[in-house]
C-alpha cells in the first residue's frame, strides 16, 4: 500500500488541474501512483461536515480508507488507502 502524505496530496492536486474527471484520467492517476485508489465526484456530494485533506482552487482532496472492509472517509493519513478528488463547482 502506498503512503499518502502531504507531498503526495500536493502532487495529486497539481496533476488533477491538468485532467478532467474521466475514466482515462483516473487510469492515469492510478498509473502515476500505484497502490492508491482514486475516484472523482462533485464537492457537493461530500458531506459538509468533512474537512478536506487538501483544499485546492478547483478541487478538494479527501482521504478514504477501506480498513473496515467498507470504503469510508478518514482524517487519518496513515489509515488512508485512497483519495477522493472532489471537483468544486464554479456556480
Amino acid at each position: 500500500m502506498a503512503r499518502i502524505d502531504n507531498a503526495v496530496l500536493a502532487a495529486v492536486a497539481a496533476r488533477a488541474t491538468e485532467l478532467d474527471s474521466s475514466a482515462a484520467s483516473l487510469a492515469q492517476l492510478r498509473r502515476e501512483w500505484p497502490g492508491i485508489h482514486f475516484t472523482f465526484c462533485d464537492d457537493d456530494d461530500v458531506p459538509a461536515r468533512l474537512s478536506p485533506a487538501l483544499d485546492g482552487e478547483n478541487i478538494r482532496l479527501y482521504l478514504v480508507s477501506n480498513a473496515e472492509h467498507c470504503i469510508a472517509f478518514t482524517s487519518q493519513p496513515e489509515a488512508a488507502t485512497g483519495i477522493v478528488l472532489a471537483v468544486v463547482s464554479q456556480d
